[in-house]
């Protein structure tokens, strides 16, 4: 066991030396390259606007500041495409304003202009040169200054020594004139680059690319956000009046119906006490049993809203009295630390969970034909992750109803995303991740 145990922290400890050597190559290629794409783009876009804004009096500059802009687009394009690699995140692309089909020559220029985004893209292009010029050079300094120290040892005979002109740090500091003492000071000093030089590049890359990223997607993410939160609200809504459609539609078909009749059972024994006792006794035990049938009915409409099992004991039990209430076989398998009192999760994941499962295990029941059925609930990281499988016929799909278009909307309204995979002739496999 020690031995294995020491083998595993030994590929831990060399998967995370490459992954920190593949940073580093991806950090320093991305400051490289950017101080010349950087000066390229602040000669082009400087020049452009520079004229553009010189010549709009005659007309001719409108045309030459709108070029101007279509290149600082291109410019930031080629930016957010290599800010991912350094940021750890996907590519974002903001939405620029286009002319509508049929517009004018002047329409069409005047667009670009009237586009706040591009002027964003410009000020990128003539002000990044500042940010990765300083974040070039102190890059290009500790890679020299790790080079150079840690390779002395290498070139320390190749060095001129002739004159007081020529004395080293060593000799300054009163390390005598040796050459071990030469060589030992200028490894310590490229030893400290050395280990530095990752934290320095990537400290330099992440300058640049979060300058880059608050001028060329900063505008786009904010207003992404705000289209979440839109339509998170839309599907909240939209859910909470699924949802009370259906209760309203399950109490009028069901409970309902059995209360109506059990007034006109009880009216009916009322009648029948004076001049037929036995048939008002019939009357009354058909009453008792329309009354148990009613509270039954009512418990299961209970247990689809706020079951108690669910926040008495969690969320593993409450899935557990699901699958064993199932008219199929069901395997369920899931964390069971989701039922502890560390590992249980927020109540609006819980009850948003146990209504995906509760929901697919309807729809498996009613419409799939299946002969058995799949439960898979675990957690993942921040995420909470469910699977329902079925050997049914497949045909399932979101559009079609069954309820699955109320369950998606349940499911974004709490941040999540939900997936049918049901082609006909199955198996069919409804997945849902929930962020926790």
């Amino acid at each position: 066991m020690t031995t294995t145990a020491s083998a595993v922290r030994s590929g831990a400890g060399s998967d995370a030396g490459r992954t920190v050597l593949r940073q580093l190559a991806i950090d320093s290629g991305y400051i490289l390259l950017g101080l010349p794409l950087a000066l390229a783009g602040f000669v082009v876009l400087v020049v452009g606007f520079a004229l553009g804004v010189g010549l709009a009096v005659a007309v001719i500059g409108l045309p030459i500041l709108a070029g101007t802009l279509y290149a600082a687009r291109g410019w930031a394009d080629v930016e957010r495409s290599r800010m991912p690699a350094v940021l750890l995140q996907p590519r974002v692309r903001p939405h620029y304003r286009t002319a509508e089909p049929g517009a004018s020559v002047w329409r069409r220029i005047l667009v670009p202009i009237a586009d706040a985004q591009s002027w964003l893209d410009l000020a990128h292009g003539c002000f990044k040169l500042v940010v990765a010029a300083v974040t070039f050079a102190l890059a290009v300094a500790w890679w020299i200054g790790a080079l150079a120290g840690s390779l002395y040892w290498a070139y320390d005979w190749a060095i001129p020594r002739g004159g007081p002109d020529n004395q080293d740090l060593a000799e300054l500091l009163g390390l005598g004139e040796t050459a071990a003492a030469r060589i030992g000071l200028n490894s310590l000093l490229g030893l400290f680059f050395l280990i530095t030089l990752p934290i320095v590049v990537r400290g330099c890359a992440l300058t640049q690319a979060r300058f880059s990223r608050a001028l060329l997607t900063g505008v786009a993410e904010m207003r992404n956000r705000i289209t979440v939160l839109e339509e998170q609200k839309r599907a909240a809504v939209s859910a909470e009046a699924t949802a009370l459609r259906r209760l309203e539609r399950d109490i009028h078909d069901g409970p309902q119906q059995r209360l109506v009749r059990l007034a006109m059972d009880l009216s009916r024994a009322h009648e029948q006490l004076a001049s037929d006792p036995e048939a008002a006794r019939v009357t009354i035990e058909e009453a008792l049993s329309q009354t148990r049938e009613t509270l039954a009915e009512l418990r299961a409409l209970s247990r689809g809203i706020a079951p108690p099992i669910l926040i008495d004991r969690g969320l593993p039990s409450a899935l557990a009295a699901l699958a064993g209430r199932g008219v199929i076989p069901i395997e369920l398998t899931v964390d069971t630390q989701l039922g502890t009192p560390q590992g249980r999760l927020d109540p609006a994941v819980e009850n948003t969970a146990y209504f995906v499962v509760a929901e697919s295990l309807t729809n498996v029941a009613k419409h799939s034909r299946a002969s058995e059925c799949w439960l898979t609930v675990s957690r993942t990281g921040r995420h909470l992750r469910i699977s329902v499988v079925d050997d049914g016929e497949g045909g399932a799909h979101l559009s079609k109803g069954q309820g699955l278009a109320g369950l998606a909307d349940r499911v974004r309204a709490n941040g999540g995303t939900l997936t049918v995979t049901s082609p006909a002739g199955g198996p069919t496999e409804i997945r849902a991740e929930l962020p926790c």
